[in-house]
């Protein structure tokens, strides 16, 4: 029972990777990288196409007349609103407006959702459905879902699937036939560019990926693995549970919570929306007093990045991958934030970062510096604060 699980995708993903480089999501086991560098696997996200097991994601269906009543109820989005074939990114909070998890949200009918989280949801949303007319079920092990992503993505899935994709709009779902099996497909993804998440009975996992390679052979499809997939999603300023905030109830003190306006979600916080929802006091509390730290985007400075390291005869030094790690951010040799992922980005040749900043100094084009190690010696690169995302390629919602 404490052994990690393997995705449906495992026969597959196993032989194909060079470093067998493995890491743990959610009780699985899932492949860092393919290759001994993550050269390839990136470009292919920005580039190119690439294909990505993202089957560790939590899923539930709830069903039943009060199935957008308790999602209305849970979360901060109108989910109301929500038309069928509609997905909504949201977080979820707990009473003080504190983020417990983050997901989507796709309106599979009038009466039928789905949801995804990174964390365990099932008990939350049990007892935030004491009273009402829905049926919750989690079928995270029977669903399987792959991450098709990059400029080719379309190309490569209107080649195997029966209904074109050419008029799917950005978070829409549908429901479609890949190489004669029955999947869902959502234009959504994890990391900023064009692409689709596709899901599928587990059953039919090694049918779809087979048809997937095979289709997009031509066209240079790469299986990619987290790793390069991380680089992505910081460009696109998504951020992580566990990385970049932690869940309000795991958390050891309350500085260690954030609220979803705190994480840059103002958009997906429906404060004019009618009824209670969780959190809802605490939301429009910090609405109104303006909030005490801002999840910003962090560009360092080449020039002073070469300054630095200049003195001990080297050229800056940057990660390979992006760095899941706490970095100081300082103003006048005082800390004003912290850094929680950092990365080089090879597409805007940059080195970037998703900080925490206090009041206030999360304005843009705030002058701070960023702490970095140059021959074992912390030292501070200059950077400005600056919007997020980083990059977000035009080709993304069109």
């Amino acid at each position: 029972m404490f052994k990690l699980k393997h995705t449906p995708f495992h026969e597959r993903t196993s032989k194909l990777s060079v470093p067998q480089n493995w890491r743990r999501w959610a009780g699985h086991i899932v492949l860092g990288s393919y290759d001994l560098h993550l050269d390839r696997e990136y470009w292919a996200i920005r580039d190119g196409v690439a294909m990505i097991d993202v089957s560790p994601l939590m899923k539930y269906m709830i069903a039943g007349p009060d199935a957008a009543r308790l999602l209305h109820k849970m979360t901060p989005r109108d989910v109301k609103k929500m038309a069928v074939g509609q997905v909504g990114y949201t977080g979820w909070c707990d009473d003080e407006g504190k983020l417990l998890d983050d997901g989507t949200i796709s309106r599979l009918g009038e009466n039928l959702f789905r949801l995804t989280s990174a964390e365990p949801s099932l008990r939350w949303l049990s007892m935030n459905a004491v009273g009402m007319d829905v049926t919750i079920t989690e079928v995270t092990e029977q669903v399987a879902a792959l991450s098709l992503q990059g400029p080719k993505s379309r190309t490569v899935l209107n080649l195997v699937c029966d209904k074109t994709l050419d008029k799917l709009k950005y978070f829409r779902v549908m429901q479609n036939k890949l190489a004669g099996k029955p999947v869902t497909i959502s234009r959504t993804g994890y990391t900023g560019d064009l692409g689709y998440e596709i899901w599928m009975d587990a059953g039919d996992a090694l049918h779809v990926w087979d048809a997937l390679m095979a289709a997009g052979h031509d066209y240079g499809i790469v299986p990619c693995g987290i790793l390069a997939m991380d680089m992505a999603r910081v460009e696109a300023g998504l951020f992580m549970i566990d990385v970049d905030y932690t869940a309000a109830n795991h958390a050891w003190i309350e500085g260690q919570k954030s609220s979803p306006l705190e994480m840059g979600l103002d958009w997906a916080v429906a404060l004019d929306k009618p009824g209670y929802f969780v959190g809802r006091r605490a939301l429009e509390r910090e609405h109104r007093e303006g909030s005490a730290w801002k999840l910003m985007g962090f560009e360092v400075d080449w020039e002073g990045m070469e300054a630095l390291f200049a003195p001990v005869g080297l050229p800056p030094q940057v990660p390979a991958m992006a760095v899941r790690g706490s970095l100081p951010l300082m103003h006048e040799g005082k800390q004003v934030g912290y850094a929680s992922t950092s990365t080089w980005s090879p597409v805007l040749k940059k080195y970037i970062a998703l900080v925490h900043v206090q009041r206030p100094y999360y304005a843009p084009g705030t002058r701070l510096s960023l702490e970095v190690t140059v021959e074992h010696k912390r030292l501070h690169a200059p950077g400005k604060v600056v919007k997020l995302p980083f990059y977000e390629p035009e080709w993304k919602k069109k």
